[in-house]
């Protein structure tokens, strides 16, 4: 009998007096597709950059096809044929696709490389995991490219290589559309007929229960359970992630839009959007559903003024705080700037956490109050203490998993950083609140905690515009919907008179 793939014992690793895996085992048959389970900060990231060759194990023992396996680096892992694939891609931003794609093993002639063999390999690989309404340029800047495409980039990447064993794909699907995971899922179940392993790590047990075969659950550090997929329902993968039972983690509750808090008109940016309209009220949670390169982002970011806008009007309502109604209404025009919009009491949350949302170098406390600094002193000084007090406020209302208001926000978890991003908001007090994909990458129980954030900023008169690629929670926590198709929105209808199919075809249609 063969010899599985990769075997994974008692595998031990702690940084300083914490223990991020203890004893952990894990075994991957060749073809198969593994998924690993757990929630954030469980051990799964520590175990794969062992397996990778980005960590040591401290303890423990793993093997490759039989062999003794103990990569010394990633290089080496990548040599041996293990392939990692970030939730943030390692990509060379100056760059183009293609030569990404095929770094040091460009096609040559006599020293020169082949730059249109180079394009029309970029072409296949690309092709294989790409949409036909997610195309992606292989001669294009990797720095041109959206999060989306910068992760279907690093996926085309590993999948075009040769010697590829073992194929390690950490969140991939968390910025994808319905289309592109689609083709995500051919390329993946085309590699495993032909015998490269998979180990799938995901949030969303929807797509487990599409593409895997058996599972692995870690919590704290340790194995807890290990199965069938096909014998496992989603519910006893989240009861065994969590440790106990949770109820609906969509919460809606029970409220009443008030008065407008943003009208949007014809809004054109350079490209995209193209004439979008909406209105959203104080009480409510409006989603915006499409697909990927609709213009979702570019129309919430045209709004906030982060990128330049054409034409169309952005009207804003008069909110609390002494500010004088005709400071709040007026024309979008190419001079609006994200701190005008602050001062009209609108904020965004960014769908890229690592670039925009969070200042990984920073700690906690200087990102959650860094918008707004001058509540924390006079005269241009910041109090120590009474910021540090403010943040451990926030954390506490949060739930902020950290050591505290200094710890560095890069030794955060994925949701907890989401969690720092959406309290700098609360604590700027906008009252419309522009988020875009805001449980990316993190898992069900941060999810669950987010959704309670945004419910309770509704009930308390905010107004929350979300865009998101996930259906569920579209449908889960909003009170209406509208579906982006080519730059321009559709009606707003009740999320509760809408299913998964109906936003798929409106944002479908004619595409």
């Amino acid at each position: 009998m063969a010899s599985p793939r990769l075997v994974v014992e008692a595998v031990s690793r702690a940084f300083g007096p914490t223990q991020a895996l203890a004893a952990v085992s894990l075994t991957v048959q060749a073809g198969e597709v593994h998924a690993l389970l757990g929630e954030n900060g469980a051990g799964k990231s520590t175990l794969m950059a062992i397996v990778s060759g980005a960590e040591r194990a401290d303890a423990g023992q793993l093997e490759l096809d039989g062999v003794p396996y103990q990569p010394q680096n990633p290089g080496e892992a990548r040599a041996l044929g293990v392939h990692m694939v970030h939730q943030e891609p390692h990509l060379c931003a100056d760059l183009t696709v293609a030569e990404n794609l095929f770094l040091g093993s460009e096609p040559v002639r006599y020293g020169w490389v082949r730059r249109q063999s180079l394009l029309a390999q970029a072409r296949q690989a690309l092709w294989r995991v790409t949409s036909a309404s997610n195309p992606i340029d292989p001669a294009t800047l990797v720095s041109k490219l959206s999060p989306s495409q910068r992760q279907l980039v690093a996926i085309a990447r590993a999948l075009a290589q040769p010697n590829c064993r073992l194929l390690i794909l950490d969140e991939p699907t968390a910025s994808l559309s319905q289309a592109d995971v689609a083709a995500l899922f051919r390329a993946i179940r085309e590699v495993s007929q032909a015998g490269v392993s998979v180990i799938y790590i995901s949030h969303f047990l929807e797509e487990v229960g599409q593409i895997a075969m058996s599972y692995t659950v870690l919590r704290d550090g340790v194995n807890v359970a290990t199965g069938d997929i096909a014998e496992t329902s989603p519910k006893e993968l989240i009861q065994k992630m969590a440790g106990r039972k949770l109820g609906d983690i969509f919460a809606h509750t029970e409220r009443q839009p008030g008065p407008l808090a943003l009208r949007v008109t014809d809004l054109c940016g350079e490209k995209l959007p193209k004439g979008a309209s909406l209105e959203l009220f104080r009480g409510e949670i409006l989603g915006i559903s499409g697909l990927l390169g609709a213009g979702r982002s570019e129309l919430l970011r045209g709004i906030f003024g982060l990128t330049e806008v054409r034409s169309g009007d952005v009207l804003v309502g008069a909110f609390k705080g002494g500010v004088s109604p005709k400071t709040q209404i007026g024309k979008v025009h190419r001079s609006a700037t994200p701190a005008q919009r602050l001062a009209q009491g609108l904020g965004l949350l960014s769908e890229d956490r690592k670039q925009e949302g969070i200042s990984q170098k920073l700690s906690v406390a200087e990102n959650l109050t860094l918008s707004r600094l001058s509540a924390l002193g006079a005269f241009g000084y910041v109090s120590s203490r009474r910021q540090l007090a403010v943040v451990a406020d926030w954390i506490a209302r949060l739930g902020i998993v950290c050591q505290g208001p200094l710890q560095r926000a890069s030794e955060l978890s994925g949701g907890n950083q989401q969690k720092v991003a959406f309290a700098r908001l609360l604590y700027h007090n906008v009252d419309v609140l522009l988020l875009d994909e805001p449980t990316r990458g993190i898992d069900v129980r941060s999810r669950g905690e987010i959704y309670r954030l945004m419910d309770a900023a509704a009930r308390e008169g905010k107004a929350v515009l979300m865009v998101s690629s996930y259906l569920p929670e579209l449908l889960g926590v909003c009170d209406r919907i509208q579906v982006m198709r080519h730059g321009k929105l559709g009606e707003a209808r009740r999320a509760s008179a809408l299913n998964e199919h109906d936003l798929l075809a409106e944002a479908m249609l004619n595409s």
